[in-house]
């Protein structure tokens, strides 16, 4: 993922790379050229973020169905689901700030308000979406951790997840020239 400052220079004019974290101006088209979909760059680039976010959302969603109803065995499925969903994001959002105090040598306050300001939508849609094909895969029932058919359906929920979030992370690219995803 490639991330920028979002802070505003002194001079009030923000740099190519400050204008990812800026909403769009207000004058922006509502209508896209089909060509808009089309740039083979950005699909990539949207596609490694994605990848990078889904391996961050899977650590957090995976551990938290895998290790939760050993701890509670008797908790409701729609909440396993969303601590599983709560637990991905902030792996996610953890991992990041790793990552950016790491890779780009950020204090670790400007790499945790970057990790924060990465797209929460994309992040939600992805989770939700893996929890509701992980559970359709498992027949709408919790599987035991020794059936296989439990770990089988990550995959599914994966790529599916993926899926769910790579067209907007696109769009948000292109749209708003913004990767701070």
């Amino acid at each position: 993922m490639d991330h920028q400052d979002c802070t505003m220079p002194e001079h009030g004019l923000p740099t190519a790379q400050q204008a990812c974290c800026r909403p769009p101006p207000p004058s922006a088209p509502q209508s896209l050229p089909p060509a808009f979909w089309s740039s083979a760059p950005a699909w990539r680039r949207a596609a490694r973020n994605t990848s990078q976010c889904l391996f961050g959302c899977a650590v957090g969603d995976i551990a938290a169905m895998t290790l939760v109803p050993l701890w509670w065995p008797s908790i409701h499925t729609g909440t396993l689901m969303a601590v599983a969903i709560l637990a991905g994001i902030t792996s996610s959002v953890l991992l990041e700030t790793v990552v950016l105090r790491v890779r780009e040598r950020f204090d670790w306050a400007r790499a945790l308000r970057t990790a924060l300001g990465m797209s929460l939508l994309s992040m939600v849609a992805m989770e939700v979406v893996m929890n509701l094909v992980d559970w359709s895969m498992m027949g709408g029932q919790r599987l035991h951790l020794h059936d296989p058919r439990y770990w089988l359906a990550w995959g599914p929920a994966l790529v599916m997840g993926f899926l769910a979030a790579l067209p907007y992370n696109y769009f948000m690219l292109r749209r708003h020239g913004r990767s701070c995803h």
